[in-house]
């Protein structure tokens, strides 16, 4: 699995580089060497990596009840995560898709001058900082039928499993306290769910395709866009999740 991954990390480089020069053949019927020669040839399918890139907004202001503690300090300007995923394709379904259990990661970090505790609306010189790394488990549909037995370069897919986030706030001097003396830190978890689209790459140059999965491993790349649902934190937990649209690479490998 390492090695694939370090293939992985070859191929996301040489998606930006020139294709191969490989030419399919043509005869009277047509093209050849399409479809059918790419899956008689391809290495074997297991496993999926994505690299994930989105706006993150966690809905921290919705436990308070029409208050905005998060919004008066941080503001309401775009914050991003950047992440990743990687899925085991346990089960391929015939002419259908693969399903299986897939792990992801993220980072986001949020930073603002700390409001006056006189309730003025100024801001002191002092930094603080809400740093939150959501991580879930999903099992994971793909219906890739259309892609690998028509020329429809499109991948749908659904993911829904189980989120968990570490989060911690801090200040200029360290990591922040409530009035209470509580630490500025903790942990949220909850469900999530996925619906999204990947458009296969592989598409723009097939014979080069054959190439990298010759010399990578890596089968397939993907551009997806995916709309993703997180209800991370219970009554007694900072509301993390989000509601939001991601986007990134991924690779079949």
């Amino acid at each position: 699995m390492t090695r694939r991954l370090l293939a992985a990390a070859i191929a996301l480089g040489a998606l930006g580089t020139p294709a191969l020069a490989h030419a399919q053949g043509t005869d009277a019927l047509g093209p050849y060497g399409g479809l059918e020669a790419r899956h008689q040839s391809e290495s074997p399918q297991n496993a999926a990596f994505e690299l994930r890139f989105g706006r993150y907004r966690p809905e921290v202001d919705s436990e308070f009840g029409g208050a905005t503690p998060f919004a008066d300090t941080f503001g309401n300007d775009n914050r991003y995560l950047i992440g990743f995923e990687v899925d085991w394709q346990a089960l391929r379904i015939p002419h259908f898709g693969t399903f299986g259990p897939g792990f992801g990661w993220g980072y986001t970090k949020f930073t603002a001058d700390a409001l006056l505790a006189d309730g003025s609306g100024k801001r002191s010189a002092q930094e603080t900082t809400l740093g939150i790394m959501p991580m879930y488990l999903v099992g994971v549909l793909r219906v890739d039928v259309l892609a690998r037995e028509t020329y429809v370069p499109l991948v749908p897919y659904a993911k829904l499993g189980l989120g968990y986030a570490l989060w911690w706030s801090s200040d200029g001097e360290g990591t922040a306290h409530g009035d209470d003396g509580t630490l500025g830190r903790g942990s949220s978890y909850g469900p999530q769910w996925a619906l999204g689209g990947m458009l296969l790459l592989d598409v723009v140059d097939r014979s080069s395709s054959l190439a990298m999965d010759a010399q990578t491993g890596v089968n397939n790349s993907y551009f997806f866009v995916e709309w993703y649902r997180s209800l991370l934190g219970t009554s007694d937990q900072m509301k993390v999740g989000t509601n939001t649209w991601m986007l990134g690479l991924a690779l079949e490998m």
